[in-house]
């Protein structure tokens, strides 16, 4: 059964969420709302009886394992709720159930990484409003002793090929999700279908897919982000590193956010959601995606802002008005 979720106030016009989103300081956290009574402003020289009425409100995101076992979404989301006065129900899946719970309407929005699957989903009419997001990298992780002996390698697909040739045990996630997809993707361009007891698919996360790996000595794909966050508690090390570093672009991930379309489920929680996108591609929101560190590493870097234009994030990759997608 889809969510069900309370209307908005019927004054509270889709104008209001548009003149306040993506307006949140970073601060301390004292001087963006008031308590509800009127009696305080939100720093802005806004009343709190003059904000949005969406206090109470929840907003479904549904997105994957990284952002959240990273901890990036505990860390900025308090910020967007003081302003709105609201919860964001962050459920971590992989990309592929990500969408598949949007698809099927128990959802508002979608933060993944995995652009195919997300140009899919909005060609099939359930996801609108795309932005760029933020970005890090995959790499090839494994034992420090390097069975395979790809340490360095400048190639991932050729990374892969020998690890295959060495039958080398390698866990993959097996979930649909980004990182699978992904990984997919580099077996097909290396010209290798992996299989046999050396290729082990765990259908876990990317946490659990590192632990597994690290228990039986396994290389793996990870995403940088989960990795680092992990690190102190794996004897993993990078052998294979991503553009971030240096290494091939075929490597890159980036993630995209967006709203579930509300023309296909009446229940979305269409103007939160746009307001949580106008907050999460703002430039204070970018900084503090930026500023986020773990170890004193940066695990994402924003893309939102940007002086150029790039239309291309708003449509499938390759649709233009000529197109057979029209």
């Amino acid at each position: 059964m889809a969510i069900q979720r309370r209307k908005f106030i019927a004054a509270v016009g889709a104008g209001a969420f548009a003149s306040t989103a993506g307006c949140a300081q970073f601060g301390d956290g004292n001087d963006q709302s008031g308590n509800g009574n009127g009696e305080s402003g939100d720093g802005n020289g806004q009343s709190s009886n003059e904000r949005p009425g969406v206090a109470g409100e929840t907003l479904t995101l549904t997105t994957t394992t990284s952002t959240y076992d990273t901890g990036l979404l505990d860390a900025i989301h308090p910020h967007f709720e003081e302003m709105y006065g609201v919860e964001v129900d962050a459920v971590a899946q992989g990309t592929g159930a990500a969408l598949e719970t949007a698809r099927n309407g128990d959802s508002d929005i979608v933060m993944v990484h995995a652009r195919g699957l997300e140009d899919e989903f909005m060609r099939n009419g359930y996801g609108v409003n795309r932005r760029d997001l933020m970005f890090n990298d995959f790499v090839i992780v494994g034992p420090e002793s390097d069975p395979a002996g790809i340490q360095g390698m400048g190639s991932a697909t050729e990374a892969l090929t020998a690890i295959a040739e060495a039958e080398a045990t390698f866990v993959s996630r097996g979930d649909n999700s980004g990182t699978h997809t992904k990984e997919l993707n580099l077996w097909e361009a290396a010209g290798t279908d992996p299989g046999g007891d050396w290729y082990q698919e765990t259908g876990t996360g990317m946490g659990e897919a590192l632990n597994n790996a690290n228990q039986q000595g396994a290389y793996t794909l990870s995403d940088r982000g989960t990795f680092i966050s992990q690190r102190s508690e794996l004897d993993l090390v990078i052998h294979v590193q991503g553009p971030i570093e240096g290494g091939p672009e075929i490597l890159a991930n980036p993630y995209g956010i967006m709203a579930v379309n509300p023309g296909v489920h009446d229940n979305a929680n269409y103007d939160l959601a746009m307001a949580y996108i106008g907050w999460i591609t703002s430039p204070d929101a970018q900084a503090a995606i930026s500023e986020y560190q773990v170890n004193d590493e940066q695990l994402f870097f924003p893309e939102a802002v940007s002086e150029d234009s790039d239309f291309q994030q708003y449509v499938p990759e390759g649709w233009s008005s000529d197109s057979s997608d029209e």
